[in-house]
């Protein structure tokens, strides 16, 4: 097994357990910020002193995080002063390997159907099943091979 195959592997590793760790975590509907701040019960006033900035500010923030318009260094900075960490994950929404299988059937579905639409004309198409089996390996071979257009929807 080459390097590239293991730092692979193990990048891979990586990404489905913290999948599996966040699992069913879902933003809550007033955002983390005030989710947590009212958890502690502290009061904005006291957030904004410790940071340095007005309420206003706060419920700025808060507000913005609720619709995506907030910063990875200012959640941490809230998050920082209210004395939570702010822990960034991009995960898939299901395994690795099913995301690249999933793909993988989706290029070579797409391949075998283009090419018995050509031999169709002729009156060579393959039957079926034939179809169904060229699918299986091409996608096969696909994944396994990841050629670099791999991840192109054409």
């Amino acid at each position: 097994m080459s390097v590239r195959d293991t730092a692979r592997k193990q990048t891979v590793r990586l990404l489905d357990e913290a999948a599996r760790q966040v699992g069913n975590v879902r933003t809550p509907p007033e955002g983390w910020l005030a989710t947590l701040r009212k958890a502690l019960r502290m009061p904005v006033n006291t957030l904004a002193g410790r940071l340095g900035v007005s309420r206003g500010a706060v419920y700025q923030a808060e507000r913005n995080e609720r619709e995506g318009a907030i910063t990875i260094n200012q959640l941490r900075k809230l998050a920082d002063a209210m004395g939570g960490r702010l822990v960034y994950a991009i995960v898939p929404e299901t395994s690795i390997a099913d995301m690249v299988e999933h793909q993988a059937r989706r290029k070579a579905s797409g391949r075998v159907r283009r090419t018995n639409a050509h031999m169709a004309l002729e009156q060579q198409s393959l039957p079926d099943e034939q179809a169904r089996q060229r699918i299986e390996d091409l996608a096969e071979e696909l994944a396994r091979d990841m050629p670099a257009d791999f991840w192109n929807d054409q």
